[in-house]
């Protein structure tokens, strides 16, 4: 395995800082016949719905395989591992034996377990339009907390509800494949909702070391004109201050409050309970202009043309398999900006995804992508933003979503005919960069 390391090494992070990569259920666990069905199983079965027409029910063996699996994560050297607890494995008889053992394994080989307890596998029989559903996710956090909390101490909550409520409500292009455009507002509201009543769940457990991973990336308007810079704002309240203002401020952005259900204001109060720290997960800016009447292709999307804006192209950048631009300046505009809109309101932050598709075992690219990343990182916590870990995705190629696999995310390459794992030059390239890091 070659990895061509940058020609000037990686700046010292502070000690104790985190180094982790991340993963999710659905899209490694595989071994579906042994848990419940979820929304994704029921979407993927929907003929057109993923691109390569693949489904998640082996996925990468991970369930199986899970002890060659860690012993990657060993061998790599990070300090811990974020995955998620599949909540329709946890409701089926044995589900949570599992985790139990994937923990086992990963307290044995010195890695932190680092759950996440919500990643899009909503159980088939519940609803994000519903209320009562965030209630039931309070039930399945203190399930999982009174199982795994002996050795977890680290957790977060749920995996990008913007995401979730867009591709999932919005759009249709993630399960279950609504499209409400703004009518799937409730589901934005009751994931934060479910949010703030699961870290309540988990306080009562006993656990002190709690966050969120949120998506956030900067918004860039198209030009100076009003109409753009506004279309911008309105873009930027919907992707990033309606899920980050209710958490960190207390309140909803200027006029969205009015179109939730329920008593939002009650409600608040409980979204807003006190975070140990906040993750980020970033990928890209977004560049964003007046609408222009027409439906428009974006990242694999087809956005319809009566939204009151209309994303653009942005040009200038090199551009991942995915056709993601590579802009890692924008993470440290990103983390600076994020400090200056919530000053002291803004717990310390955890990059809980970052990550790039590319081809090839030689991943060149990756390892330039990671370095750029995290030299940008490291410009943040030079201006003076508190950064305390950093989490790649993803260990190992896996089903993305409504793409399948075609695109690989992976430092470890999976062949999905014979589910043998292979280390990418990138997976190299980051154990012998950890190697130069303070640590503990």
């Amino acid at each position: 395995m070659i990895a061509r390391m940058a020609t000037n090494p990686l700046p010292q992070f502070p000690p104790g800082f985190l180094w982790g990569v991340s993963t999710s259920a659905h899209q490694i666990e595989g071994a579906a016949d042994e848990r419940d069905p979820s929304v994704w199983d029921a979407f993927t079965a929907e003929p057109g719905r993923i691109k390569d027409g693949s489904t998640a029910e082996v996925a990468c063996d991970h369930y199986h395989r899970y002890p060659e699996d860690v012993a990657l994560l060993a061998g790599l050297g990070v300090d811990a591992y974020r995955f998620s607890v599949s909540w329709p494995r946890v409701n089926s008889p044995g589900g949570l034996d599992f985790y139990d053992r994937l923990v086992d394994e990963l307290c044995a080989a010195d890695v932190r377990p680092v759950p996440t307890l919500f990643h899009w596998d909503l159980p088939l029989e519940l609803d994000w339009m519903s209320r009562d559903t965030a209630a039931r996710f309070a039930d399945h956090a203190a399930v999982v907390a009174e199982r795994l909390g002996d050795r977890v101490k680290k957790w977060i909550t749920l995996n990008e509800p913007a995401e979730h409520t867009l591709l999932g409500h919005a759009l249709g292009a993630h399960a279950p494949g609504r499209r409400l455009l703004f009518d799937a507002l409730p589901v934005a509201h009751h994931q934060l909702l479910a949010h703030g009543l699961a870290v309540r769940a988990l306080r009562a457990a006993g656990a002190d070391d709690i966050g969120i991973a949120n998506s956030h990336g900067p918004t860039w308007a198209a030009s100076r004109r009003t109409e753009d810079v506004e279309a911008a704002d309105f873009y930027d309240v919907l992707l990033n201050r309606l899920f980050a203002d209710p958490l960190l401020l207390g309140r909803y952005p200027e006029g969205i409050g009015e179109l939730l259900p329920g008593d939002v204001e009650s409600d608040l109060k409980v979204i807003a309970e006190p975070l140990d720290w906040y993750g980020v997960n970033y990928y890209q800016p977004t560049k964003v202009g007046a609408p222009e009447g027409a439906e428009i292709e974006f990242s694999g999307l087809t956005l319809p043309a009566d939204l009151p804006f209309s994303v653009r192209e942005l040009e200038g950048y090199p551009v991942t398999d995915f056709g993601w631009p590579v802009v890692p300046e924008a993470l440290t505009e990103l983390l600076v900006g994020l400090r200056e809109r919530y000053g002291d309101r803004l717990p310390p932050v955890v990059i809980t995804e970052n990550g790039c598709s590319y081809e090839g075992i030689d991943d060149q690219e990756r390892i330039a992508f990671l370095d750029g990343h995290l030299r940008a990182l490291h410009r943040a916590l030079e201006q003076g933003v508190d950064v305390r870990g950093y989490f790649v995705w993803s260990l190992m190629d896996n089903f993305e979503w409504a793409e399948g696999y075609a695109r690989r995310f992976g430092l470890v390459h999976v062949d999905y005919d014979t589910l043998e794992r292979t280390p990418k030059a990138s997976y190299a390239w980051l154990r012998d960069a950890l190697r130069t890091q303070a640590r503990r």
